[in-house]
This record gives structure tokens, sequence and C-alpha cells, in this order.
């Protein structure tokens, strides 16, 4: 009987007119939902057209309200930064994008600096147009997407294949060139950009699509691929790339490898690590290592390919790509929740696992600071609990391949999960739509965070139960001088701690570090959950590995890449590898 209410009350049609597409995170396998409606074009898995929600228990009160959807223009190939927000105020704040205390680096004495003689020789093997040194290009190139890192190269080179890395590669060692390996520079860890004077080596015009088998759903590709082309490729054959991140519309493949990219759907599909089978990269020496392999299974010896996954560059370059796609399913549900506390939150989660199971598909968490920031700050943002505001939020995607039993699974984890006191509120998407406004609120934090002022960024992996205590102590800690914001993957087990403050203050950066990395090293987490340590973090992998596994690393470093000219002054403490 209380089922049949709950299907009775649950869904409530919320009108939107926004009918395009968006760079957010919308779980590709919405495209395979639709099909004719004279309202809209489309009509989606949720079912029917729906009745405004109801009260089920006396004790809850349930309010479902319309929304509104938040995108605007500005939003374009990059979920977070277009063209237009480099201007004015904007670009001053994201000049000043710090999250970590200044380390003064030296430049390594042994690298040679470009001459007349080494551009002749690259444009002999790229041709002219494919070296470049136009200043305004340049420029570009040099600084991070945040605009928090610039380096000084007069260099870009683009090649457009394997053997061309091979050769620049080879002639960079002979003559000590340091290079730094770009993709779709948008790392947040100034790992893809020029420390000082090193050659870029670009690989977006390695591109191409090697093959993909239909059966299997494996696609072997090029490093330069961008990941939203990908996303499109496999889409017109029924299948899905295993992660979709916001930056899809720029990243590449390869650096998406490089740095063991995250995601939101980790939950479901796992890290890099799981889905690529095999790889092709590029050593120091201009050797190619041809571990391109495309078996599920290969026992045989050492798997090398994971020391290149998440190494980002400092190993070798990255050119070619294997990877395991999974199909494109037919069901999708999106619910957007309240909790009252954060114990409820790690309850969820548990209840979560074990009544969606399978068709769990994301698992993401923000407090009410973060909401109040991204309703402030961006425009046409709703709340759809707009009621009261509560403690915390909660998003949770299913997908499946059997739509009544994916929505029969989720009715009844969400009555379970109300009766229970673990939701306070609730709303569920009825489209694509709907679906991408519950998503902007999440995506949104970082923008919102942005324009609130200055922000001080933190990735960290933790044991969910304890990752709420850190942003609890820092506000502690930081008293009223700063706005401490949580959010992040729950499912995954990390949290973006940010602090935000209206101006920098090096009083403030004092309090937070080195004390959000020795509580992390302290409780057993990573002071790099996903974004990886590049050159903000390189110095303080000691807070996250052991000295001996720091030992062997810098060991590996040095056999694979003597000279140490790749991507240098990132990953591991420059101290040790120069």
């Amino acid at each position: 009987m209380k089922m049949e209410k709950w299907r009775a009350i649950t869904y409530t049609l919320l009108q939107h007119s926004l009918k395009k597409n968006f760079h957010h995170p919308i779980n590709p396998n919405f495209r395979s939902l639709t099909r004719s409606s004279s309202t809209s074009g489309h009509t989606y898995a949720f079912g029917r057209t729906c009745e405004r929600l109801k009260p089920t228990l006396a004790h809850k009160k349930w309010n479902i309200q319309p929304c509104v959807h938040p995108l605007k223009n500005c939003m374009s190939h990059h979920p977070l930064v277009s063209a237009k927000i480099f201007s004015g105020n904007i670009c001053r704040i994201q000049c000043r994008y710090f999250a970590s205390l200044t380390t003064k680096i030296q430049r390594n004495p042994l690298f040679s600096t470009i001459n007349s003689d080494d551009i002749s020789h690259f444009e002999k093997i790229l041709g002219e147009k494919n070296v470049i040194q136009e200043e305004e290009k340049l420029d570009t190139v040099n600084t991070d997407w945040m605009r928090k890192y610039k380096g000084s190269s007069k260099l870009m080179l683009q090649p457009r294949s394997t053997e061309e890395v091979s050769q620049i590669l080879k002639y960079c060692n002979s003559r000590c060139l340091a290079v730094v390996p770009q993709g779709g520079n948008t790392g947040l860890v100034g790992g893809s950009v020029p420390v000082f004077d090193e050659v870029i080596i670009n690989t977006g015009s390695m591109n191409s699509i090697i093959s993909f088998d239909k059966v299997s759903g494996i696609l072997v590709c090029e490093a330069g691929c961008i990941l939203e082309n990908l996303i499109s490729f496999l889409d017109s054959w029924g299948f899905i790339m295993p992660l979709d991140l916001g930056a899809k519309g720029s990243c590449q493949i390869g650096g998406n490898v490089s740095t063991n990219a995250g995601g939101l759907r980790l939950v479901r599909y796992g890290s890099l690590h799981g889905t690529v089978l095999g790889l092709e990269a590029v050593l120091a020496n201009g050797t190619v290592l041809d571990m391109l392999g495309t078996l599920r299974k290969d026992n045989t010896g050492y798997d090398l390919k994971h020391l290149f996954i998440g190494s980002e560059g400092s190993l070798g370059i990255i050119s070619k790509v294997s990877i395991l796609t999974p199909p494109k399913l037919s069901s999708v549900n999106l619910a957007f929740l309240a909790c009252k506390d954060y114990f409820s939150c790690q309850k969820l989660l548990m209840e979560a696992k074990r009544r969606l199971g399978e068709i769990l598909s994301a698992f993401e968490f923000l407090d009410s600071h973060a909401l109040d920031l991204v309703l402030k700050h961006l425009d046409g943002v709703r709340n759809p609990l707009p009621a009261s505001m509560h403690n915390f939020y909660v998003l949770i995607e299913t997908t499946g391949s059997d739509e009544s039993s994916d929505k029969q699974k989720l009715e009844a984890f969400l009555l379970h999960s109300m009766e229970g006191g673990l939701i306070s509120d609730g709303a569920i998407a009825q489209d694509i739509s709907q679906a991408s406004s519950f998503w902007h609120i999440r995506e949104g934090v970082a923008e919102a965070l942005m324009k609130a002022g200055a922000v001080y960024k933190y990735d960290l992996s933790l044991p969910v139960e304890k990752m709420y205590d850190l942003v609890e102590e820092m506000r502690i800690r930081l008293g009223s001088v700063a706005d401490v914001v949580g959010f992040g993957h729950l499912g995954d087990g990390n949290l973006h701690l940010n602090i935000s403050a209206p101006q920098y203050d090096d009083a403030i950066l004092a309090q937070i570090e080195p004390f959000v990395y020795e509580w992390t090293s302290k409780h057993h987490g990573s002071i790099s959950a996903e974004h990886g340590l590049g050159l903000m973090k390189a110095d303080k992998i000691h807070y996250s590995k052991s000295t001996e596994a720091v030992q062997l690393m810098t060991s590996i470093k040095k056999l694979l890449d003597p000279n140490g000219i790749l991507n240098p002054y990132k990953v591991l403490p420059p101290s040790l590898v120069s």
C-alpha cells in the first residue's frame, strides 16, 4: 500500500524551456531515452505526466517545486570558463586563484636553452606550421585555465604521429632540452604548463580513432582525441566512455590517462587503472614503448602501463590508448535530496549501495554553504527544494537497462530512506533539462567560489566517516575570517575542501597549511584524490607516501628519464630528481 501511495505522488512535472546540449556531466545514457513528443520533441524514461508531490507520512513533508535551468551562454566548451570569463574582475580573481603555499623553484642549470639550430631541426621533423613561436599563441599555452600558473616557453611543437614525438624527444634528450607534454590544458595543479622555458609538446593534432570493436566495446585511439568527441563517436554505436568530466569539451584522452582523471561516475565504472587496457608511450630517449593491448586478461610479467597512468607525463608521453567502454543503457534517474546531517549522508550512501546496487552510477554531496554560494553567485539557479535550507544535499543517479525495475528499485529506496529519517526532502528529474539543472548546482560550486572572491582549494581522499570532520575543524580553526565549504564525490571518499575569503591573506593561508596536509596524513588520506600533484603538491608527496615509496618512485624516474627532461619540477620533489 505504501509503495502504491509513493508511486501516486512521487513525481512532479517540472517545466523547462532549455533544450540544448550541455557540457555539464549529464549521463550520456540520457541520449538513448528519447522519442517523439509534441511538447519538447522528446520524452524520457521517467515515464508519465506527473502530479505535484504531497506528503506521504505525517511526520515528513516533501515539497518538490519547479526548477529553472541555470545554464548560460558563457558555459561553452569549458564548463566553468570560456573566453569571455577572462575579462574584467573575473580575470583578476583567477589570476590569484592560489591553493598552496608558494615554493620557490630554481631552473635546473643543466637544461639547455632553445637556439636557432634547434628550431631548424624541429622544422625538418614537423614542418614550419607545426613549430609555433608566435607570442600570442604561446601566451595561451603557457598559462593554465585558472590563470594561476604561467611559464615562459618560447616554443610549442605539434606532432602528428608517434614517430614525430619519438624524433622530438630523442633530439631534446640529446640536447638536454626540458619538455612539458600538453593536451587540453585543463589541469588544476599546474602540471600541463611550463614552469620556466620548457618546450611544449602539444598532442592535439594526434586525434584519430584507430579502431572500435563493437562486440567487446574496446576503443583504440590517439592521445589527442577530445573526450567529448569520443563520447559522441561511441554514442552512435550505443556505447559510452567510462569517464565523464566537466571539461570534456576541451580535455584530451591522453591527458585524462596521464592524470588518472576521476570524474563523477567513478563509483560505477572505476578508475582508469581498471578501464585502460593498454597504451603506447614514448620515453625520454625517443624509445616507443608498445603496450597497446586490447585484452581484458594478460598476466605476462609486469603490467607496465600502470606506471604511466597518473604519472602526469613525467615518465613518458602517452601517444595511444586502448580503453574498455561500457554499453549505453536505456534507463536513467536522478534525485536531488536533502539530509539533516552528515551522518545521514553516510547512512544514505550505505543504503544506496545495498538497495540500488548495480544501477547506482553517481553519489555526490554538497553542504549548505556550497548551495548558498551557488544560489548567490550564479544567475538563474534555483533551489529544487525551496521551502527551507537544509544542512546537506545529495545527488543520486541510477543507470540501468530495465526502466520499470529501476524505477521500482529507486522508489523503494527513497521510501525506505524517508521512513528511516535519512532524507528530509527531495526532487526527481523528469528529463535531461531538469537533470542538467540538478547537476549544474553541484558543478557550479567551483564557479560560484571564484565569483565570491579569494578561494583556497584542496582535493583530498579520506575515509568517508572522517571526511566532513576536516571541514568542521577548519571552520573552528578559521572562525569568521573565511567561509569553509565542503562538497565532492561521497561515493569515492573524495572531498573538495574550499576556503572562501574576501581577499587573499597570508595569515589565513598560514592557518590552513600545513594543517590540512597534516590532518589528511594523520587520518591516512591522500592529499590528491583526482587532480594530481603537478607543480602545486610535488614537494608535499611525503604527506601521502612513505619515504621508501618516494625513493622508489625517484629511482623509476631516473631510470626512465635520466636527464630529467620530462615535465620537470612536477610530481616528485625537485630536490630528489635534479
